[in-house]
């Protein structure tokens, strides 16, 4: 899974929200381009968005551990189930203390994605 993503400096908007995407995909559904004219008219789809300046930056460790544990249903008390301290889960989630290398590795196992998300 590649890190989080946000965009407008909220966290997580470029996850996939799988409500919304079942909704589209009733909507359309995808299907590969098959003539240069089609490619076409996507690439200038693409370039005007991108056109529109646009910026997705990554998230921070915490943006991205708030989302991971959102999609989850995770409270406080989960996280510091996994952490091993509820105070120490609390500080992280406030910017108090950073996530130690064996936290990383810990989130990193736990919700499936690189330590990368958390560095």
């Amino acid at each position: 899974m590649p890190s989080m993503t946000r965009t407008n400096g909220k966290a997580g908007e470029a996850a996939i929200n799988k409500a919304r995407y079942g909704d589209l995909l009733q909507e359309t559904l995808p299907r590969p381009i098959r003539t240069e004219a089609e490619n076409e008219r996507y690439l200038r789809v693409v370039e005007h968005l991108m056109s529109l300046g646009k910026r997705i930056t990554p998230a921070s460790p915490v943006e991205a551990l708030r989302e991971l544990m959102q999609q989850r249903g995770m409270k406080l008390a989960d996280l510091a189930a996994l952490i091993g301290s509820k105070g120490v889960a609390s500080e992280i989630l406030n910017g108090k203390r950073a996530l130690s290398k064996a936290n990383i590795k810990r989130l990193a196992g736990y919700f499936d994605v690189s330590p990368e998300v958390f560095l």
